[in-house]
């Protein structure tokens, strides 16, 4: 195949992904309210401050956080098992690409894919890792009893962090998901706009916070 039309169906898997999520960033700073990431934000943050509003509710605020870092676990693992594999997969050709000497590294789409490729499963290792850590904080906060001292000081924190956690967790989550266009890239290239395309437009679906959906 062409090496020209390779690259560009590369440039045109980059420009749906990344260009789709400018646009979400865009859109979350002028109406926060309408997407789903800020609007759960605010959900986990209102959990919160309802559950501490009710003596007896600090098991089920436990469990709730626990059902939740488990996810973000599970994300984790996901992550670090596809890491692995594509550095076993990938380095020989980014021995070759990258371990010249005196050489400048020869710029391949397929080196360009699988550099994303490890950057985007890196990306979701460290977000769902902070997601477990942030998690695991507001757990020991929300496990307090309710009448404590120590409970009303770290409020406003486990406050914070269960909406830390759930902001990483869905970022963590969101580069597994863009992880299909570049797998897809690798395979075939013409399969990488096609699949682009596809997870634009579930993600799109997804984006819209449902409160305000109809």
């Amino acid at each position: 195949m062409n090496v020209d039309t390779v690259w560009l169906s590369t440039l045109v898997t980059f420009v749906l992904l990344f260009g789709y999520e400018a646009a979400v960033a865009v859109a979350q700073r002028r109406r926060p309210d309408r997407m789903a990431r800020t609007a759960h934000a605010a959900l986990r943050e209102d959990w919160f401050a309802a559950v501490s509003l009710h003596g007896g509710s600090e098991l089920l605020s436990v469990q709730t956080l626990r059902n939740a870092l488990m996810s973000a676990t599970m994300t984790a693992s996901t992550a670090v098992l596809g890491l692995m594999g594509t550095v076993t997969l990938a380095a020989p050709s980014l021995h070759v690409s990258l371990g010249e000497a005196a050489a400048l590294p020869r710029l391949t789409p397929r080196l360009v894919l699988e550099l994303l490729l490890l950057t985007l499963l890196f990306a979701s290792l460290v977000c769902s890792a902070m997601a477990v850590r942030y998690y695991n904080h507001a757990g020991f906060i929300s496990g307090m009893p309710l009448e404590s001292e120590a409970r009303q000081r770290w409020a406003p924190a486990g406050a914070a962090y269960v909406r830390r956690a759930g902001l990483l967790y869905s970022w963590g989550l969101r580069h597994l998901i863009l992880v299909a266009p570049i797998l897809a890239s690798l395979l075939h290239p013409f399969a990488g706009p096609v699949a682009a395309v596809l997870i634009v437009a579930v993600l799109s679906r997804f984006d819209r916070a449902a409160v305000h959906e109809g």
